[in-house]
């Protein structure tokens, strides 16, 4: 027995040794086998495990097998894999359940590499690994490892085995072979329901949500996993809607949701923006009988759910209430005030985790930094930025140039920006970067700058429909409406599609829909009312149509009926015919807000004395009495 691994299992026990009547709690100082095997089949914590196995080796028991094995599994357990694999290189000629054990740990821990050695040492041994063993070793493959595991069990004969066969499809399947994985799931006589989860895995992590449900419907008994697949297939791909809808068919169901059920259908709501359904969901959270325990993982979820949602301060609620709080809750928390706009508070909150001895993430610096640009605040991101490198050795991501890319152009220090994407040695700039400074050209009216980045990612073929919308933004802005033109031309010819603006609100549990101009709903001729009411009574305030958005060449007063059709609008004069006077109404939108449309939200907040809230796809407006809280700094 090696010394560190005798000093972990022994120093618990220094001040009160092991003696028959020192504590009903501890083990007795002189074991017998099965007496060491019964205490340890009843462990239930760490501590007491190294209780335990200081008594084992008091009493010189611990080369017996049925022992050793049991301490290298429960060690396995708790996550000690270091202990686990002492005491496995301490094991004579150790038997193939040894090695499965000891490669099976290091597997479920996303441990591959010690997995695969292990493995690849076991075939030089005397043992033979079986069907346990080649299924473990599966967890750890990537596809082209898992092909020549797949090559070792069809020679032994043990491919057909219920547990090899479904962990190469699982394997196939994460590797994203998804003809390898149908034609093994085809071939299984028994298409048990792990295989049928991991065969929906594989469908849902290609988009093919179709034959994924169709998959999932033909399944008569699903547990929890196979209902957890579906649900973040469709969370995943856009479809959040249908994930809150599957949560509640699993409900319905008497299928118990787990811990991971949970971050699902929370992520989705976070993404409909749908702040009553989050509230729900969490009131099943707090229901005892449940058995939903609010930890670091739930809470990090709940936190995302509510600032996405508007909710700030039930983000807030959450965060407080989570007792031992991780980095990555912190860095929920920071990401929420950055994106309501309360900047300060996120800065505070950094400083808050360093000084509670906390190590601050790559993800912890993209907070700070979209904190930052949304306040202006160039000095400390300038700071944050060079503090990564200079204090905690970490070397700037693509995300981070984005952030600090953003936060000059915005401030107006378009040249800096430029040079900064020039300077960029071993990142290259991806599409999002170039449209973010092209947006900031736009804003401050560097046209020529712009024109000139924009040429660029053309002929380099890197531009995606928001590169081409600020081009075309560019030239309509000086009335150069040829140009317009040939850029519309360029995105038919190279069938790039421009994004269309979606703005949803939730209404009583269901979430409305509208794109620009939209008159699907049945409440149409309403909203249409409302919306020329609005337009009377803001024109009295002062408002002047942004004409300038336009990206048509029409008269002034086609251009001002194009404006005021926006989806936002439509979703804004929705709300107010459906909801009583005083009530808040919340809007989200896949794109950006628009100039004039944020204007126009200032304004009828003011007359309908109402508080509006808009998500966008970059952060959050609170409209009320007229202003917005980021101050016209967006």
């Amino acid at each position: 027995m090696s010394h560190a691994l005798f000093s972990a299992a022994t120093a618990i026990t220094t001040t009160a040794p092991f003696t028959s009547t020192s504590s009903p709690h501890l083990p007795p100082s002189s074991l017998k086998p099965g007496q060491a095997y019964r205490l340890l089949s009843e462990c239930t914590t760490a501590r007491r495990l190294l209780e335990i196995h200081a008594a084992v080796l008091r009493s010189g028991i611990d080369h017996r097998t049925i022992v050793n094995f049991r301490l290298q599994k429960l060690y396995a357990s708790f996550g000690c894999l270091e202990k686990t694999l002492i005491l496995f290189r301490q094991t004579p000629d150790p038997n193939v359940f040894f090695w499965t054990n000891a490669i099976h740990a290091h597997a479920c821990q996303g441990i591959r590499f010690t997995a695969l050695l292990l493995f690849v040492e076991m075939l030089s041994s005397d043992a033979t690994p079986n069907g346990f063993t080649l299924s473990s070793a599966l967890k750890a493959c990537r596809l082209y490892l898992g092909k020549a595991v797949h090559g070792y069990a069809i020679k032994q004969s043990l491919h057909k085995g219920p547990y090899v066969a479904t962990a190469l499809l699982d394997m196939y399947a994460r590797g994203g072979d998804v003809e390898a994985a149908r034609f093994l799931f085809d071939k299984m006589p028994e298409q048990r329901i792990v295989s049928v989860t991991a065969m929906i895995t594989c469908y849902a992590k290609q988009g093919d949500l179709v034959q994924a449900r169709q998959l999932f419907d033909s399944t008569s008994e699903r547990d929890s996993v196979c209902w957890n697949a579906m649900m973040d297939g469709y969370t995943q791909y856009g479809k959040p809607n249908e994930a809150v809808i599957l949560f509640r068919q699993m409900l319905k169901s008497n299928t118990r949701p787990n811990v991971v059920t949970i971050v699902i259908v929370l992520s989705a709501i976070a993404q409909l923006g749908c702040a009553s359904s989050g509230k729900w969901v969490h009131s099943f959270i707090k229901n005892k009988h449940n058995r939903i325990e609010l930890n670091r993982r739930v809470g990090t979820a709940l936190i995302d759910m509510y600032y996405k949602c508007g909710n700030l301060e039930d983000a807030c609620l959450v965060f407080n209430e989570i007792k031992e709080k991780d980095i990555v809750v912190w860095n929920s928390m920071i990401a929420g005030y950055a994106m309501h706009g309360q900047s300060q508070k996120a800065l505070e909150l950094f400083d808050m985790l360093r000084f509670n001895g906390l190590w601050p993430t790559y993800i912890t610096f993209i907070g700070v930094l979209n904190a930052c640009s949304h306040a202006g605040l160039v000095e400390q991101g300038r700071r944050f930025f060079h503090l990564m490198e200079k204090e905690y050795q970490m070397e700037p991501k693509i995300e981070h140039y984005g952030c600090m890319v953003d936060l000059l152009g915005r401030a107006g220090l378009i040249e800096e920006a430029y040079d900064l994407i020039q300077d960029m040695k071993k990142i290259e700039p991806d599409a999002v970067m170039w449209s973010s400074i092209l947006s900031s050209c736009r804003l401050h009216n560097n046209m020529s700058l712009g024109e000139q980045i924009a040429n660029h990612v053309v002929s380099k073929g890197i531009a995606n429909s928001g590169t081409y919308v600020l081009l075309s933004n560019i030239y309509a802005a000086v009335g150069n409406w040829e140009n317009v033109n040939w850029v519309r031309q360029l995105m038919k010819e190279s069938a790039v599609e421009k994004e269309p603006g979606c703005s949803a609100i939730e209404l009583g549990n269901k979430v409305f829909e509208f794109v620009v101009g939209d008159r699907s709903h049945t409440k149409s001729k309403e909203i249409y009312a409302m919306l020329d009411e609005l337009g009377a009574l803001i024109k009295a305030h002062g408002y002047v149509p942004n004409t300038d958005l336009v990206l048509h060449d029409l008269e002034e007063a086609e251009k001002e009926k194009a404006l005021a059709v926006h989806s936002e609008r439509l979703a804004v004069a929705f709300g107010l015919i459906s909801t009583k006077p005083g009530t808040e109404i919340k809007i989200v939108k896949n794109l950006r807000v628009c100039v004039d449309c944020h204007n126009a939200f200032k304004l009828i907040a003011k007359v309908t004395r109402r508080k509006i809230v808009v998500r966008d796809r970059s952060r959050f407006h609170h409209f009320s009495e007229g202003a917005c809280s980021c101050g016209d700094y967006w």
